[in-house]
């Protein structure tokens, strides 16, 4: 697989970065993913948008424009020739000469196959646990993953698809999702701040303003647990129902106003 790395296109496994780089010493660096379908970036301008918000936010200068940046990805989709993928952009603190300092950033981009969840999985919902954690700087999306792999033997342990972070009773976000619930009356919320701003999550709350009652808003874990449906958005796993929380059942199945946006969100993609 080609990937690209400040400037070439190379082999991925030819593809370095000193030791010194501050996305090893200190895990300083931002990404974004996204996917394409039919060799097509799908919602690519939001990605993008997003990618150079979260350099800007952590003062990292990208090396390329934005049309610069689509004129790369557009070749290496044509070099790897593969119609279904993911596509990660890696943007890091680049050479520390002390090890603290931001140097010039190092610029990557990795593409590798993507599986999405099947109508099984989505059938069959997900069981999430909660935890209280709030990443650092959460409106940014960098590569600090610690607390979500950390906790990975506890979700073994507890036999869980995924876990929902929680501060102060307040619900947050998912490591690499977002969160969404439906009250009984109807209305769909999601948490409004605090929480990386998911694109797909963009796409869902568009879709949903159409229809129904939409809400960004503090949504308490109280209210969670007495939600009419509970559901996740992400890059890699579109919309996805929760059916339990720590144990407690949400739903016996995918709620209506979920397989409605799910099926929404399907024919958004075929449509770009």
């Amino acid at each position: 697989m080609i990937a690209y790395i400040n400037g070439e296109f190379i082999e991925e496994e030819a593809s370095v970065l000193q030791v010194s780089d501050l996305s090893i010493q200190r895990g300083f660096a931002i990404f974004d993913y996204f996917r394409i379908r039919n060799y097509i970036p799908l919602f690519f301008d939001q990605y993008l948008d997003r990618f150079f918000n979260s350099a800007a936010m952590l003062g990292l200068q990208p090396l390329h424009t934005k049309e610069e940046l689509k004129d790369v990805i557009n070749e290496l989709i044509q070099r790897n020739n593969m119609a279904e993928a993911g596509f990660r952009m890696i943007l890091t603190g680049g050479y520390s000469a002390d090890g603290f300092e931001p140097a010039s950033p190092n610029f990557i981009i990795l593409q590798h196959p993507i599986q999405l969840p099947s109508k099984e999985k989505f059938s069959n919902g997900l069981n999430i646990v909660l935890h209280e954690y709030m990443r650092d700087l959460p409106q940014i999306k960098s590569t600090n993953y610690l607390i979500a792999i950390w906790l990975r033997d506890k979700l073994k342990q507890q036999k869980a698809d995924d876990v929902l972070y929680t501060k102060d009773d307040v619900v947050l976000e998912f490591p690499r999702a977002n969160v969404f619930a439906v009250t009984k009356s109807g209305t769909v919320i999601t948490p409004g701040e605090n929480v990386l701003k998911g694109i797909t999550r963009m796409m869902v709350l568009q879709l949903a303003e159409k229809k129904y009652k939409v809400e960004k808003r503090q949504v308490t874990v109280n209210e969670l647990y007495n939600a009419a449906e509970v559901f996740l958005t992400s890059t890699t796993k579109r919309i996805l129902p929760v059916l339990k929380i720590n144990g407690q059942i949400i739903s016996g199945k995918p709620g209506a106003i979920t397989v409605d946006l799910y099926n929404s969100f399907l024919q958004l993609e075929i449509s770009q």
